[in-house]
C-alpha cells in the first residue's frame, strides 16, 4: 500500500515518534521539559502505529522519526529505526519512515544507515546538530551524507532555537551555534545531488535559511515548530513568491498538533495558489508520491 494523494489533504513533514509499541519511552533529560516549553504540560508520546492511526484519522501523511544523540546522552533512541521502518511499512497509506544517526557513531552509523535505506526502506534522515553537538559542515558527518546522496534520499536538519533544554541550567547543556543553517550551506555546496530540508523557521537566523534556500536548488524550509501566526513576515513573504515550491507544511507533533498549526495557517497572508502547494504538492513532488497532488 502507498500513499494516495487523492485521498489525503496534506503532508506533514516533520513528526516525532517518541514512544515503541513496547511501552518503553524516550526520556532524555534534556528532552523532559520540552511540554513545558510549548505550553502543553506534559508533552504526549506515541508509538508509530498510534501516530499513524491518528493522521489517518485526519486524512494527512506524515513523516515520521526519531532522534538519535547516543553521544549526548548515552541513551539509545527509542524506538530505534528499525521499528520505526517496519511499522511504517505496515501503515504505508500514511507514514513515510526517516532515521536518525548520530553522526558520532562513525562508521558503523554508516553501515547503519546503508542498511536502514536497502533493507528497510528509509527516505531521508533527521539530524539534530543541537542535541547531537556538531556542526553539520563537520567531515565527521559527510559519510553518512554519501549514503543519503547515493540514493536520492534526503536530509531534514533542524535549524534555529530548539525547545529541547529550554529553561533547564545552562539550557540542559544544549549549545545552540550548532543549528545556524548557514552550516548547511556548506553540505549543499559539497552534497548538490542531495535534497536538503532546513527545518523550523530559523530563529535568530531566518535571513540565512532564506538565503540558503533561494541560493541552493536542493534546499528547502519546513515550517514546523511554530505557530503559522507567529512566522516572521520575511518568511511569509518568501513562501507567497521565490521560494513558494520549497516550503512544507510540517507540525512538529506532537508538540504542535497538525489542527492547531492548520487553523493558524488559515489566518495569515498565504495566497490561494500558494497554500496547496505547501499544504501538499511540494512534498508530493520532493517524496516523488505517485498520482494527483491536486
Amino acid at each position: 500500500m502507498a500513499i494516495n494523494l487523492d485521498d489525503i489533504v496534506a503532508i506533514d513533514v516533520h513528526t516525532h515518534v517518541h514512544k515503541s509499541v513496547a511501552g518503553t519511552e524516550y526520556n532524555a533529560d534534556p528532552e523532559k521539559d520540552m511540554g513545558e516549553y510549548f505550553g502543553i504540560g506534559k508533552m504526549p508520546q506515541y508509538s508509530l502505529p498510534e501516530l499513524a492511526e491518528y493522521y489517518r484519522e485526519r486524512k494527512m501523511a506524515a513523516v515520521a522519526f526519531g532522534v538519535d544523540s547516543v553521544s549526548q546522552t548515552g541513551e539509545e533512541p527509542v524506538p530505534t529505526n528499525e521499528e520505526v521502518a517496519e511499522l511504517a511499512a505496515e501503515h504505508s497509506d500514511v507514514i513515510i519512515p526517516f532515521a536518525s544517526i548520530d553522526p558520532a557513531r562513525g562508521a558503523a552509523g554508516v553501515r547503519a544507515a546503508r542498511r536502514l535505506v536497502t533493507e528497510y526502506g528509509v527516505r531521508g534522515f533527521k539530524f539534530h546538530p543541537n542535541t547531537q553537538a556538531f556542526f553539520p559542515n563537520d567531515r565527521l558527518a559527510y559519510p553518512l551524507y554519501e549514503v543519503i546522496a547515493e540514493h536520492g534520499l534526503v536530509a531534514l536538519f533542524h535549524t534555529g532555537q530548539t525547545g529541547v533544554g529550554a529553561g533547564q541550567p545552562g539550557g540542559g547543556g544544549i549549545r545552540l551555534k550548532y543549528s545556524n543553517p548557514m552550516y548547511v550551506d556548506d553540505v549543499a555546496v559539497d552534497f548538490p545531488d542531495m535534497k536538503i530540508i532546513l527545518a523550523h523557521p530559523s530563529f535568530p537566523w531566518q535571513d540565512e535559511a532564506l538565503s540558503v534556500a533561494t541560493h541552493k536548488p536542493q534546499v528547502y524550509i519546513d515550517l514546523s515548530g511554530w505557530s503559522p501566526k507567529y512566522f516572521p513576515p520575511q518568511l511569509v513573504q518568501y513562501a507567497n513568491s521565490l521560494l513558494k515550491n520549497k516550503v512544507l507544511f510540517g507540525s512538529d507533533f506532537p508538540v504542535i498538533t497538525p489542527e492547531r498549526w492548520m487553523k493558524d495557517f488559515d489566518g495569515i497572508a498565504i495566497k490561494d495558489e500558494v497554500r496547496p502547494k505547501i499544504l501538499k504538492e511540494n512534498a508530493a513532488k520532493l517524496f516523488g508520491l505517485g498520482g494527483s497532488a491536486a
